[in-house]
């Protein structure tokens, strides 16, 4: 584990920010004022993998491209993951086993940091806990086409510039809503994606993790 993955896991350690800070990186005002944020008892587990791997003297992530499907997150670009199954023992076994259904990631060499908040998507009533891993070079990908359209690689450093952030009007199941985003090379990362990107990020920036010690 290299020193950038060292430093991470340190400052997660130390707290993780919570659910008001993902909130703040909600899609709209509506949705901050009128979702719930408590599940109920029938809430599903869901869990996704935030992959960081060194990369072009920064850290990256990769997240793909949904095919435009008949669900609530059908076309959205979001993290490699999706719902418990029986077989899994725990979150950070769903989140490697839907990675390497969706981006045929081989897990092995992945050593896990730790897990963000637990953030719960009332339109697919999911309870959906984040998982970083670290390898410790760029992987190879080979991604279902029936799964993922394309995947989308990131560089952190560019997220943690405050000017990609942006607002724009969205129809959203039939309502036109301004949406907060992360305008990324021409994508817009948005929803439960953007939301735990930001949480990330501000643990990120807390530990000056970018930042020469």
């Amino acid at each position: 584990m290299n020193d950038f993955a060292a430093r991470l896991k340190k400052e997660i350690l130390k707290g993780l920010p919570g659910t008001d800070v993902q909130w703040q990186m909600a899609s709209s005002d509506r949705f901050v004022k009128n979702f719930p944020r408590i599940p109920g008892k029938d809430v599903r587990i869901a869990a996704v993998l935030i992959l960081l791997y060194p990369d072009s003297e920064s850290v990256h992530t990769v997240l793909m491209q949904r095919p435009d499907y008949n669900g609530v997150h059908g076309g959205q670009i979001s993290f490699p993951g999706g719902k418990e199954e029986p077989g899994d023992e725990n979150v950070i076994q769903t989140a490697l086993r839907e990675a390497y259904e969706e981006t045929g990631l081989d897990p092995v060499k992945l050593d896990v940091i730790g897990t963000l908040t637990p953030l719960f998507i009332p339109v697919s009533n999911m309870i959906v806990t984040p998982v970083i891993g670290w390898l410790n070079e760029k992987p190879s990908f080979n991604h279902k086409p029936e799964e993922v359209l394309f995947l989308i690689d990131v560089d952190l450093k560019k997220l943690l510039d405050p000017s990609i952030v942006k607002l724009k009007p969205f129809e959203i199941r039939g309502e036109m809503l301004e949406v907060k985003y992360f305008d990324y090379d021409t994508n817009t990362i948005w929803g439960a994606t953007a939301m735990i990107l930001h949480e990330l990020l501000i643990i990120i920036r807390r530990g000056g993790i970018f930042l020469p010690e």
